[in-house]
């Protein structure tokens, strides 16, 4: 896994969301081109599912409040592909969520400037898959552990 290269991400805001508004209900969606090395982070209300392809590799993520206190859910589909397949691409979220994690801080950072405390919400990141040994919700420090 590199640090990100900002030169690399692609940062598009959709309608209703502005480089510092709303907290609850921004949602991003990352997406990557294998060839180009490039990132993609889409910021709306809603994810970016006209993004997603059927290799089901991107980061969805949003912002949300429990027990008073905002968090970013961050979700990945690790899948039902059978325990090689699985494995693999569990091991390949694993690698690459740090990079992903710094590219969602970098490409929304006037949003986090202007939102402070959001820089020491935790992270919770899940693991979606019908094997039990894959599907895990873990905590992953805090946007401040992600900045460039």
């Amino acid at each position: 896994m590199g640090k990100l290269n900002p030169e690399k991400l692609q940062v598009e805001f959709r309608p209703g969301v502005t480089m510092t508004q709303p907290i609850l209900g921004r949602k991003y969606t990352l997406t990557h081109s294998d060839i180009t090395a490039e990132l993609f982070l889409t910021v709306g209300l809603q994810f970016a599912y006209d993004k997603i392809t059927n290799m089901r590799d991107e980061v969805l993520a949003e912002w949300k409040i429990s027990n008073g206190c905002l968090f970013l859910n961050v979700y990945v589909y690790v899948g039902d592909y059978g325990p090689a397949v699985n494995d693999l691409r569990n091991t390949i979220f694993r690698r690459e969520l740090p990079l992903a994690l710094e590219a969602i801080v970098y490409g929304d950072q006037k949003y986090l400037k202007v939102n402070p405390p959001l820089m020491n919400a935790p992270i919770w990141i899940q693991f979606d898959s019908a094997d039990p040994t894959y599907n895990r919700f873990e905590y992953w420090g805090t946007a401040r552990d992600y900045r460039l």
